[in-house]
């Protein structure tokens, strides 16, 4: 059972992102306020669900939250400034448009850029352990997972609908075949010779 809060003196934001791994598409971010008495008993992160169970925790958790938000920072800005100040930069941007100002933010990762002057805390695998947080990274991860559908649809030989932009072998084949597209991040040096160095996991 997932922890409620980090600490219970101030309202508490949780966020997180989904993403940073891929070969192309955005890096999604959320931020997800919870009521004390918020409760689902399948939350866990993003990754340890399937995608209907996925599916129906986002309409739970945008139905139960205090506040949410979700922001996203596409390809270009990525190869700009890399893919973690862009991860960075998402939360930032899910943070400005929540409704509710939280007091403290929960972080999953190691690192962060602080938050106008909010304390935070970063949590190693914290998606695992407070609700927020895995909260946000079911927000995070279905927002992308329908925009890389969308983008399928423009470029479908790289079939993203299904594997959402990460370097399968599929992807990566048709990659040698079709080459790079708009939507594809150069900064990862995923050219053909390359981009066997890479992985579809989560960096």
């Amino acid at each position: 059972m997932l922890k409620p809060f980090f600490q219970d003196q101030l309202s508490e934001a949780g966020c997180d992102e989904a993403g940073r791994g891929c070969y192309a598409g955005p890096v999604f971010a959320a931020a997800v306020i919870l009521p004390g008495d918020f409760y689902h008993p399948v939350l866990n992160d993003s990754k340890q669900l399937n995608a209907i169970q996925r599916e129906e925790l986002r309409v739970y958790i945008e139905g139960n939250a205090s506040a949410y938000a979700v922001a996203m920072v596409d390809n270009e800005e990525i190869d700009q400034v890399n893919i973690l100040k862009a991860s960075f930069r998402a939360m930032h941007l899910a943070l400005d448009k929540l409704k509710k100002r939280p007091e403290f933010l929960v972080i999953d990762g190691n690192r962060f850029v602080p938050y106008k002057k909010l304390k935070h805390a970063c949590i190693v695998g914290g998606d695992g352990i407070y609700a927020s947080i895995a909260a946000a990274s079911i927000l995070a991860k279905t927002y992308r997972d329908d925009h890389m559908k969308q983008l399928h649809e423009e470029f479908p030989h790289y079939n993203w609908k299904n594997n959402k932009g990460y370097g399968t072998e599929e992807h990566r084949k048709a990659i040698e075949v079709h080459g790079l597209c708009k939507y594809h991040r150069r900064s990862f040096n995923i050219v053909p010779g390359q981009i066997g160095l890479f992985t579809g996991d989560d960096v």
